[in-house]
Formats: C-alpha cells, sequence, structure tokens
C-alpha cells in the first residue's frame, strides 16, 4: 500500500485537526499514513517565525481561527493552558510505538493531541504524555522510559532535521510522494490529487 508522509507538531493546534482527517483521507484512495511527529521550535530556528499567538497581528486572527476551524470540522476543540508546550515526550513515544507496536501509532497519536486540545492536560510532562499512551493498554512505565531514550531523542532530533531538509515549515505538512501541502485547509486538494493524481 502507498504511504504519504504527516508531519505534526503536539503543540500545533491544526496538525490536531488534521491528524483527526488524514488515515481516512488516505485510507479512502488506498493509502496509509506515515506519522512524523517534529519540533516545532526547531523549525522556527531556520524560518524566524513563531508559534501563531505570538505574531503580531496573526495571533488575535489565528486564536479566532483555531475556534472556527475546529467549529467547522466538528472537532472537539479547547483552547490549553499553557501553550505551547515542548513536545519532546509525546513524539518520542510516538517513534518508540513505531519500533514496538506501529499498530498504535495512529490512537496514540490522537490520545495525546486529545488530552491536550481537549481535556487541557499538559502533555509536555512525561508521566502525563506516559498516562495517556496507559489508556490505551500500552505499559505506562514502558512509554515513560522511552520519553527519555538517548536513541529515541536522537531520533526525534533527526526527524525534525530530515523534514526541515525536506522543506517542512509548519504543522500539518503532507508529502504525496514529493508534493508537498501545509494545512488543514488544503485537505480537498489532497483528496483531489490522491483521486486524479498531479493537476
Amino acid at each position: 500500500m502507498p504511504m504519504l508522509d504527516f508531519y505534526y507538531d503536539f503543540s500545533s493546534p491544526y496538525g490536531y485537526f488534521a491528524a483527526t482527517k488524514i488515515a481516512a483521507v488516505a485510507g479512502k484512495h488506498g493509502y496509509s499514513v506515515n506519522w512524523r511527529p517534529i519540533l516545532l521550535g526547531a523549525v522556527f530556528k531556520v524560518t524566524g517565525s513563531g508559534p501563531l499567538p505570538s505574531l503580531p497581528l496573526k495571533g488575535p486572527y489565528g486564536l479566532r481561527d483555531m475556534a472556527r476551524t475546529a467549529r467547522f470540522h466538528g472537532i472537539p476543540y479547547r483552547y490549553p493552558t499553557p501553550f505551547p508546550i515542548p513536545t519532546q515526550a509525546p513524539a518520542r513515544i510516538v517513534y518508540w510505538l513505531e519500533a514496538t507496536d506501529p499498530t498504535k501509532v495512529e490512537a496514540a497519536t490522537l490520545a495525546l493531541y486529545r488530552a491536550y486540545f481537549v481535556d487541557g492536560r499538559n502533555i509536555a510532562d512525561p508521566e502525563i504524555a506516559a498516562d495517556v499512551a496507559s489508556t490505551l493498554g500500552i505499559a505506562g512505565e514502558a512509554a515513560l522510559a522511552a520519553s527519555n531514550d538517548p536513541t529515541l531523542k536522537d531520533r526525534l532530533r533527526n526527524e525534525t532535521q530530515a523534514a526541515i531538509e525536506r522543506g517542512v515549515f509548519g504543522s500539518p505538512t503532507v508529502f504525496i510522494g514529493e508534493e508537498q501541502f501545509w494545512g488543514v485547509d488544503r485537505f480537498d486538494q489532497i483528496e483531489r490529487w490522491l483521486r486524479e493524481g498531479r493537476f
């Protein structure tokens, strides 16, 4: 089955919205999803940008748009506090699952996103992230250990750098082959590309 690459940061509301939709969109057209969590902080060092709410002029609009986008798509959402957060712990857990129990990567991604953007749990805390994973039948102690595993630290660092070198500058980003789409508002284009090919 062909795969598309889905890059996201656990502190990205738009990444959350896209994560709730991407598997269904891909599956409808015979694709599977390659889940690739990254760290936007490293991306922002390259782009010179920052978290949307912190940007002049864009910030207030962004806050309204996040809530509006959630309502438009019918996705539960509550602006979390604190925001943004460092997302190393949940991202490392996802890469650990990719190696140990890949069938749970999607469910873990969605559970971690919901914990932050719906339940207001600070998944930057490794113990909280591991507890969220444990609700899926994943060993919490093993997930906690993964969040501090040097090998997984390197893996996340390398994945983020590879994403930057590929041209990823925001979350969510989808690649179908080498065609890049940024933002949940590009999903109509993604669907057409999957259905019809290049346009």
